[in-house]
């Protein structure tokens, strides 16, 4: 956003915030998954952008982008066309594009110029712990005989992510961070002016015309994490019997594609709203699958990480 649009970094914090507050909708409104950004769609609706002149005329690409993705899913969920799709798929295409969806993170960190090239020593060593914390029998056994090992599991991923933060300037890999603890400072008066439809109008009709072909592109690649969720949501709702986890796709694209519509009118954002985190989902839906002693409901999971993980005060900022 920063470098895309010109958007000095106050601005970009106070859409930051409101798409976090955006994300609360999903839990809220009955929707038991974990949203976040589109983000395999990121470096094409950048490269759409970027045929545009800065200024006004991106802000406006961003615009009519969003708002047409939004309008999209919120007609295909209106219709209930969404949910017809899913079933019409074949089983042998969902699983390609699951399975796919897992390869294609996998690509990302450890093809040639990757992260892993960067950090090979952290990376091993933390997605080897995380695997072992997340999925192992073993520990999974350890967490029932010692309260401290289960309540180290409730913590999730993050003690990987402390890991990760500490482990790579011990093997040199990284820098140690340099911390400032202070107030978020965001701008929400210069972001209304300068990079919304209050300040910048709204786009022409050939903006939102042109936009169809990137919306339409960007919505199958989302449509995969559709697929997920559904899947990942039917295994949790067949091993926990005391809770109904009823996953409706309809539901999901008028959820995100309102969200998607109210950023392109109130903070129009490059990484989109989307249906799921999918890492996040399935930390949260293993833990939900222990049973109702590790967490009471699927909506009290997600909803507490959203909660947490989106509205903080005081943020750590690295120089």
């Amino acid at each position: 956003m920063v470098e895309l649009l010109g958007m000095p970094f106050e601005a970009a914090i106070a859409i930051v915030m409101i798409n976090g507050f955006l994300y609360l909708f999903h839990h809220i409104l009955g929707d038991p998954v974990i949203p976040g950004w589109i983000t395999p769609a990121v470096p094409l609706l950048i490269a759409y952008v970027q045929t545009f002149d800065p200024g006004p005329d991106r802000v406006h690409a961003l615009i009519a982008f969003q708002m047409t993705l939004g309008m999209l899913a919120i007609v295909l969920g209106q219709t209930k066309l969404a949910s017809k799709v899913v079933k019409l798929i074949p089983s042998a295409i969902k699983a390609g594009v699951i399975i796919g969806a897992g390869l294609a993170a996998i690509v990302v960190v450890f093809k040639e110029g990757g992260r892993f090239e960067q950090f090979p020593i952290t990376i091993t060593i933390a997605v080897g712990l995380a695997f072992y914390l997340i999925f192992s029998p073993h520990f999974a056994e350890l967490k029932l005989r010692n309260k401290f090992w289960a309540n180290f599991g409730k913590l999730g991923i993050f003690p990987i992510i402390i890991l990760a933060v500490v482990l790579a300037p011990l093997v040199s890999e990284a820098n140690w961070p340099d911390i400032e603890w202070g107030l978020t400072q965001p701008n929400f008066a210069l972001m209304f002016n300068e990079y919304t439809v209050f300040g910048v109008g709204l786009p022409d009709t050939s903006m939102f015309l042109t936009a169809i072909p990137t919306a339409l592109a960007a919505y199958i690649v989302l449509f995969g994490d559709i697929l997920q969720s559904k899947a990942i949501l039917d295994e949790a709702d067949e091993i926990r019997a005391d809770e109904k986890v009823d996953y409706d796709a309809n539901r999901s694209h008028l959820i995100f594609g309102g969200r998607n519509v109210l950023m392109s009118i109130f903070g129009p954002d490059v990484v989109m709203c989307g249906p799921l985190w999918a890492a996040m989902q399935v930390v949260i839906v293993e833990r939900y699958k222990q049973g109702r002693e590790a967490m009471q409901s699927i909506f009290g999971g997600s909803g507490s990480f959203r909660w947490g993980h989106k509205h903080r005060v005081i943020t750590p900022s690295s120089g």
